[in-house]
């Protein structure tokens, strides 16, 4: 028996390990590559109908790198919450609405420093084993999805409504999507490790690595 709880920790430990390494290179690498790519996959073209503003939807928080990656950050934290999906819900319904600002033309000032911030800070709490309490999660994911949503809005200036309305659908999807595959690997992640696992905090890590990249991006460009 104690040969097999060693083997079993032995293969854990080398998961984690593994789980470390890919994401620090994997979201380092990414991260590196943002000046280079776009953020949206019309081109920054406005979308002229209903199929064309959900697949831009769709496109947007997975082209757009800082987004991507900040979705799997809130995501992870869910995974250490209780009732992390009330978390992953706020970033989702205030993003929507940070779309309606910014096509209102409501100006939220530094929205890229602010996106870019969230994405240092959120990575910054995978690296610790307490966690915020939940209405500060909450509250957080909320502010963080009002600013992520306004960027969002840039790529539909001038749609009609029917391509808005698909479009807020397919960022909601598909951001629903990745928060949840990452929410799902952090929970087998700390159903294998108990406490704070390697894995969880070189994920944060990489995800603070590529969040300064973002905001020194924003600074300088």
């Amino acid at each position: 028996m104690a040969i097999l709880r060693s083997t079993s920790t032995q293969s854990t430990q080398s998961l984690n390990r593994l789980w470390a390494v890919v994401s620090l290179t994997g979201l380092s690498w990414l991260a590196t590559t943002l000046p280079a790519m776009a953020h949206h996959p019309f081109g920054g073209k406005a979308p002229t109908n209903f199929v064309e503003g959900f697949l831009s939807g769709l496109g947007h928080p997975v082209i757009g790198l800082d987004h991507f990656i900040f979705v799997i950050a809130i995501g992870l934290i869910a995974a250490r919450q209780a009732r992390g999906i009330f978390v992953v819900a706020a970033f989702l319904l205030t993003a929507m609405l940070g779309t309606s600002l910014h096509l209102a033309s409501v100006n939220l000032p530094a929205s890229e420093l602010v996106i870019a911030g969230s994405v240092v800070a959120f990575g910054a709490m995978l690296l610790f084993e307490k966690n915020l309490n939940l209405l500060m999660m909450v509250q957080l994911g909320a502010i963080a999805g009002l600013f992520h949503g306004y960027a969002y809005g840039e790529a539909v200036i001038g749609a009609e409504m029917a391509p808005i309305l698909s479009y807020l659908a397919g960022f909601t999807l598909i951001q629903f999507g990745i928060a949840a595959v990452a929410q799902q690997i952090g929970r087998a992640i700390l159903q294998r490790t108990p406490g704070q696992p390697t894995a969880i905090r070189f994920s944060g890590l990489a995800i603070c690595a590529a969040g300064l990249v973002f905001l020194t991006t924003s600074l300088v460009g």
